[in-house]
């Protein structure tokens, strides 16, 4: 009974591995066309998925990297702040939406027509269908939706406190902030340096350099493709963008009485990856069919570098102050931000 129990559990095993080159391949014998046709449909999901999530990743960027210096000044030893940042963030037109034909997809067609026009993650709420052939039944589906908001605004909380030599730690947070058919959440750590401290001349005339080196993490999770076919649910109703980002940024202001005018330059490089979330579904019993498509998202990762401008005013009302941040580039993104320091 035991050697029969191992030889059961090999062949098992023999059959997922299978099932897992199959899909991964692309390939596929006469006895196996529906394991070919789900090869295909995640081709598809591959194709979808790299063109519907990759604007909201992009724009992540932008949201993630701003605000970081409140100020270039150098911060006194053990010094706190606390501030509440409200970052708005505006989606471009050009990446709300993208064009789907008929030829690069091998799994799906269009209901109608050989081309159609559908959302981004950050588009609106156009959908069409879709559908395929699995074995002898009928796939349908809808496009996924936007979240049909031309301002995304959210807000978090940023930390700071001084350390020796003039050098700062940033810290930034925030909660899981769901945003209509989207979450998202970020948090990271930087390094602040007061260039200068170095150079009397400069501080005597109210003006401040600083240098920043810091690292962010963006998690944004949307509703994806609902497919339901008679093998059971596919569990790829969900996909989440994964963005790490480093940053370098050199700031530099001037006050002006109670008054602090401030700009930067900020580089940026960043690793996107995607991974699909959620409960799995109910072909799971038949191939490990999340864990298949998440390797295979792996073809879609991706590097992110950028080039952003911020312009900051700050205004001070004794241990508070009151900024406004604009960064620009290929996006743009505004932040308010209400400040508290601790002497």
């Amino acid at each position: 009974m035991r050697l029969m129990r191992e030889l059961m559990h090999r062949q098992t095993v023999l059959n997922i591995m299978f099932a897992a080159v199959l899909l991964c391949t692309g390939k596929a014998t006469a006895q196996a066309q529906e394991l070919q046709q789900i090869g295909h449909l995640i081709d598809d999901a591959l194709i979808f998925s790299d063109k519907y999530i990759t604007p909201a990743t992009d724009a992540a960027v932008y949201q993630s990297v701003s605000g970081w210096i409140t100020s270039p000044k150098k911060t006194k030893l053990w010094e706190a702040t606390i501030a509440l940042h409200v970052n708005a963030f505006l989606t471009p037109q050009s990446d709300r939406t993208f064009t789907i034909h008929n030829s690069d997809l091998s799994f799906f067609q269009l209901e109608e027509g050989t081309s159609a026009t559908v959302p981004t993650a950050v588009g609106n709420k156009h959908q069409v269908y879709l559908h395929g052939q699995l074995g002898e039944s009928d796939v349908r589906l809808e496009t996924p939706q936007g979240i049909n908001m031309k301002t995304v605004a959210y807000p978090y909380l940023q930390g700071s406190l001084g350390l020796p030599l003039g050098t700062e730690l940033v810290i930034k947070y925030s909660p899981q902030v769901n945003l209509k058919k989207s979450n998202y959440q970020v948090y990271g750590f930087g390094l602040k340096h007061n260039i200068s401290q170095y150079f009397d001349t400069i501080t005597q005339k109210k003006f401040h350099l600083a240098a920043l080196v810091a690292y962010s993490k963006e998690d944004i999770s949307v509703n994806f493709l609902n497919v339901e076919t008679d093998y059971g649910t596919l569990g790829i109703n969900r996909i989440n963008g994964l963005v790490d980002t480093w940053q370098g940024q050199l700031s530099g202001s001037k006050e002006f009485g109670r008054w602090e005018a401030m700009g930067s330059f900020i580089v940026t490089r960043s690793e996107f990856k995607y991974r699909v979330s959620g409960d799995t579904g109910t072909i799971e019993d038949i191939i490990p069919l999340q864990y298949i498509l998440n390797t295979r998202l792996k073809e879609i990762y991706k590097t992110r570098v950028n080039y952003i401008g911020e312009a900051a005013i700050k205004y001070n009302i004794g241990n508070f102050n009151v900024q406004t941040v604009l960064a620009f580039g290929k996006f743009i993104n505004s932040n308010v931000s209400l400040q508290y320091t601790i002497h």
